[in-house]
């Protein structure tokens, strides 16, 4: 496993992370998730990622049982604060400081840990001045329950907002969470550039797709037994906006190239994410321990320019580019 340093800073993460979003206390049962990230560390992998709102809570306690017995120096822990969580009420939700502060109290107690290394707004919040949810979290970094403060899905706008307070406030935003991989790559033009201008780092969630990119799904053929675009608990709406026949058609074409590196489809999706410098690491998941393994032997793999050639002319089609799709709900959901 090799590690990055996160933004311009001097911490330093997995550039593969185990996340539990859609699995851990929804789509899988307890025990099996709590052998995927004992797999999770065995591979290496010592970051991981959740948020408060995945099974509405649940799935930080999955997260924090399992790593109960580690040595919590040696870990990175992230969570996320914004989505509705607990009866939904109407200040169960956003960025304003009641529900920030609240949030990061029911973190910390759900994952059994004093402190996250990095606390991330999960959207930008229209609602909330952004004064205030900067000096919420300057607050918690002071507390000592944050160590670091990040964001997820913001735009280049609202980055250089961000960052301009957490500077003034005496503390860093040193990463987003975008959604990125070769078929999503909207970040490109407006947010990596101000990005790698800022000192912040990308942390990716899907770089496979949603499992797209690992061509299991074949135009024309049945969709795999148990697979995520036969799952009705979520994973199918998830994966629906990339199961056209174009784009299976496309993804077909990368069989080829990953067989030639001696390498999985997977491998492949996720060591393409990392091979943008701005991205300081690549999120993954799984339904069973063995898929690990295999997503965390991408760490480490170069791929040349001709091979990012290839890989852009085969997909340029059917990739989408459009910075305007980097957005956040317009108003609160609860």
């Amino acid at each position: 496993m090799e590690f990055r340093y996160l933004g311009n800073s001097g911490f330093k993460i997995s550039e593969i992370i185990y996340g539990n979003w859609l699995t851990h206390a929804s789509q899988v049962d307890n025990d099996t998730a709590t052998k995927c990230i004992h797999a999770a560390l065995d591979a290496g992998i010592s970051s991981f990622d959740t948020a408060d709102a995945y099974a509405n809570t649940a799935a930080e306690v999955v997260l924090g049982d399992a790593l109960k017995g580690q040595r919590r120096e040696s870990l990175e822990i992230f969570t996320k604060v914004y989505w509705p969580t607990g009866p939904k009420g109407k200040n169960d939700t956003g960025l304003s400081r009641k529900h920030i502060m609240e949030s990061i109290d029911g973190s910390l107690s759900r994952l059994g840990t004093d402190y996250v290394d990095l606390y991330q707004a999960h959207r930008f919040d229209y609602e909330t001045p952004i004064e205030e949810t900067m000096q919420a979290f300057a607050d918690i970094v002071r507390a000592g329950k944050a160590l670091y403060i990040g964001v997820s899905e913001w735009n280049a706008d609202q980055l250089r907002a961000g960052h301009k307070l957490a500077k003034e406030l005496g503390f860093q935003l040193i990463s987003n969470q975008p959604q990125y991989n070769m078929l999503w790559r909207v970040i490109e033009q407006e947010v990596v550039p101000t990005s790698q201008e800022l000192g912040i780092s990308q942390i990716v969630f899907s770089p496979i797709a949603q499992g797209v990119l690992t061509g299991k799904y074949v135009p024309g053929q049945p969709l795999p037994e148990g697979s995520r675009a036969t799952d009705d608990k979520g994973g199918k709406d998830m994966i629906a906006r990339w199961m056209r026949d174009d784009i299976l058609t496309a993804v077909q074409g990368l069989k080829p190239i990953a067989d030639e590196l001696g390498i999985t489809q997977a491998q492949l999706a996720v060591a393409w994410v990392l091979q943008n410098p701005n991205v300081a690491g690549a999120i993954v998941g799984a339904s069973r321990p063995e898929q690990i393994a295999s997503n965390a032997a991408a760490s480490g793999i170069k791929l040349d320019a001709s091979v990012l050639g290839r890989i852009d002319e085969l997909l340029g089609g059917v990739a989408e580019t459009d910075p305007t799709l980097t957005q956040s709900p317009a108003t609160r959901v609860a």
